[in-house]
């Protein structure tokens, strides 16, 4: 058995994490052909989400969310949203510092 010894520091882990996130996100949208507005269901499977959750996220006001024609998430804008919050957990938190 091979023993490898990989040394990050906090900044190089998070890039390469962000990088492998970024590509699965990219991978998925490509392979399911996103819609460009997504309906409730569709978005709760994309993320794999409960309907509690989604009506968690649907409630807040910074959510990106359609009403005037039901309920419907434009998707380009729940993808920025996602960036942009995923971003704020790394600025406002010590969540990726945990040691695991």
């Amino acid at each position: 058995m091979i023993q490898v010894n990989l040394d990050f520091t906090d900044e190089q882990f998070r890039r390469v994490l962000r990088e492998e996130i970024q590509k699965a996100v990219s991978n998925v949208i490509k392979q399911n052909q996103l819609p460009p507005m997504l309906t409730r269901k569709e978005f709760m499977e994309l993320f794999n989400i409960s309907q509690t959750k989604a009506s968690e996220l649907l409630n807040r006001p910074d959510f990106p969310v359609f009403r005037e024609a039901g309920v419907l998430i434009p998707t380009h804008l729940l993808m920025k949203w996602v960036e942009k919050n995923t971003k704020w957990v790394d600025d406002n938190t010590n969540y990726f510092n945990k040691v695991v």
